[in-house]
């Protein structure tokens, strides 16, 4: 794959990013204008969910921003956003339910979100570090008497790089499997039902969509350094 190819990717993966995060954001608001029938908002949803599964050692609380929602296994709450948390719409008890999808998964031993957590500090490790060593070693392959080192260098970049590249992919069926897990229990609850149901459904597939397009995006930029590396070796 040549230079061009490559460059034309990005540009279609960026465009797509946008495009999924514009289409997220206007689902988001037009699902945060409907109300369920229970009235229960998503505190209340996450809360009942969890304790259908029989899950009590999670603490469901209110973060700030704006679809800033999620779980954190490390110290067990659910972290909703103030629209979430206080709201009884389509949109704020999909997202609570679908994090609560998490702490299922969690209390469960659900196998993709334990590599997911072991992979945490690798992949902080290697974010920090990839973008600058990856930097370094384009930089040494510009200087003729420093190639080689550039080589290793860069290398070592894509194998840092390469750890998030793995992560977000892991990440997909986490994602999926959440959701599901979501939609399941707010239909057998009857918490969202028929038409409702398909909107939540509509609104959750639309966010996982954005995790499918960042991983196709690492994974585009990925190659390309390798590319890069293939040519100079």
């Amino acid at each position: 794959m040549n230079a061009n190819i490559m460059w034309i990717v990005f540009i279609a993966l960026m465009g797509l990013s946008l495009f999924v995060s514009w289409r997220l954001n206007r689902k988001i608001k037009k699902y945060s204008q409907e109300m369920i029938p229970s009235g229960l908002t998503g505190k209340e949803i996450a809360e009942k969910m969890l304790r259908s599964f029989g899950i009590t050692d999670v603490k469901v609380q209110s973060v700030a921003g704006k679809l800033t929602d999620h779980y954190n296994p490390v110290d067990k709450t659910l972290n909703l956003s103030e629209t979430t948390y206080n709201m009884n719409t389509i949109a704020a008890a999909a997202v609570a339910a679908h994090e609560c999808g998490h702490a299922v998964q969690h209390a469960v031993g659900y196998k993709w979100l334990k590599m997911r957590s072991a992979m945490v500090p690798f992949v902080q490790f290697g974010s920090n570090w990839s973008q600058w060593i990856l930097l370094a070693g384009m930089l040494l392959l510009g200087i003729s008497s420093l190639v080689s080192f550039g080589v290793i260098v860069l290398a070592i970049g894509i194998i840092l790089f390469s750890l998030t590249t793995i992560f977000s992919f892991v990440t997909l069926p986490v994602e999926y499997n959440a959701s599901n897990r979501a939609l399941n229990w707010l239909e057998t609850s009857g918490m969202v039902v028929g038409e409702q149901h398909d909107k939540a459904q509509d609104a959750l597939k639309c966010a996982a969509r954005t995790y499918v397009v960042a991983a196709l995006s690492s994974l585009a930029t990925l190659l390309y350094y390798i590319m890069i590396l293939n040519r100079r070796r």
